[in-house]
């Protein structure tokens, strides 16, 4: 059973979910419909990603209830500026087959544009007519996230930046903690997996560097999004809830953090 994590609007988000990216058409409707098959109960993906009709094939082939699915989809920078994400969320939810989604998010806040603000009063509006149950940003930094303090009036639910155990961004899990924003990691694992000190806590443990990774994250109250089409994999991602690191082993790992410069430029669209 994946736990919930309690988002600052009343929701709740599995904190183990199902990356998407790059996946596309039926690998990416194959991808979902044995990731829900194997227990998975959240589906990340984005209008940028080109596979949302994928994703909603991969949900209806499933077979499973549309409320027991918690879906994000996000909106980079084509659909920044006044009102334009309400075309943009229409058409994923067109596109996936879907009445709404559990949450949308700001891709890049790309601040050289000072849209993010206008794009943000547009996911409220959304969010007020039901069309997504929560509202959050990605890649946003403590900066962006003070301005839209400052002029709007919900604050978001999720900031969805990359993480793993090289690149830990300390000062943006805190900020995000102190303003009771979720923070969820994407490309969990990348870049890690073949550190010694990841292979030595997981003989240690009996389990894979993925499966290790992936608990430290859960054991730093992140939401997770490791993505693979193998199902094997996929059942092993998701066999992270029956142990537990120690405090040696988070202080190992702990010793990986490359630093607050570590990792992407949120000025510029990637992931």
């Amino acid at each position: 059973m994946i736990p919930s994590i309690a988002l600052n609007d009343g929701n709740s988000i599995p904190q183990l979910g199902f990356g998407t990216w790059p996946l596309r058409g039926e690998e990416a409707a194959a991808a979902v419909s044995t990731a829900i098959e194997v227990g998975y109960r959240h589906v990340d993906t984005a209008r940028r990603y080109e596979n949302e009709a994928g994703v909603g094939e991969g949900i209806r082939r499933s077979g499973i209830d549309r409320s027991e699915v918690f879906v994000t989809t996000k909106f980079d920078g084509e659909f920044q500026g006044d009102d334009r994400a309400i075309a943009a969320l229409h058409g994923s939810l067109e596109l996936m087959g879907l009445d709404y989604v559990d949450l949308i998010l700001i891709h890049w806040p790309l601040p050289a544009r000072g849209q993010f603000v206008s794009t943000w009063r547009t996911f409220e509006k959304l969010q007020a007519e039901g069309l997504t149950r929560s509202i959050g940003v990605s890649n946003f930094t403590p900066a962006h996230l003070e301005v839209l303090r400052a002029e709007t009036t919900v604050v978001p639910a999720v900031n969805q930046i990359q993480l793993t155990p090289v690149i830990q961004r300390r000062e943006q899990r805190a900020y995000d903690a102190e303003h009771g924003i979720v923070t969820e990691s994407w490309s969990p694992i990348k870049g890690v997996l073949g550190e010694a000190v990841v292979e030595e806590v997981a003989e240690k443990h009996g389990r894979t560097p993925a499966q290790v990774v992936l608990r430290w994250h859960v054991q730093n109250g992140l939401v997770v999004i490791p993505k693979s089409a193998n199902r094997d994999r996929m059942v092993q991602n998701l066999a992270v809830f029956d142990f537990e690191l120690d405090a040696g082993d988070l202080s190992k790992l702990d010793t990986l953090d490359a630093g607050p410069d570590a990792g992407a430029n949120s000025d510029v669209e990637g992931h």
